[in-house]
């Protein structure tokens, strides 16, 4: 449980900074159509940093993320009947509970 909370930390956090750059980045579009000359070289200089952070981040979750990722597809792999049973055990728990309503 502890490695989904941990895990979940990281995707929201990825998701908030992705959504911050996109807000940032949409404010500086709008305040741009009236700038030329320095002020928008200075402008467009803002929205590259904005861009290389993202990077960056989307970089840096990959990183933290491909462990989980590598152990699911290395367990996945060794165990493709176990995988199949638990998903179809999944799927009819989900299925009754859905039916009841």
């Amino acid at each position: 449980m502890a490695r989904n909370t941990a895990e979940d930390q990281i995707k929201d956090q990825a998701f908030s900074e992705l959504r911050s750059l996109i807000e940032e980045s949409e404010k500086l579009l709008k305040s741009s159509a009236s700038l030329v000359g320095e002020e928008a070289e200075t402008l467009r200089g803002q929205i590259a940093q904005k861009l290389r952070q993202a990077r960056d981040s989307v970089s840096s979750v990959r990183d933290r993320t491909q462990p989980a990722v590598e152990a699911t597809e290395t367990y996945i792999g060794g165990h493709p009947w176990q995988t199949v049973a638990i998903s179809a055990g999944f799927g009819l728990v989900v299925g009754l509970l859905l039916g009841r309503r």
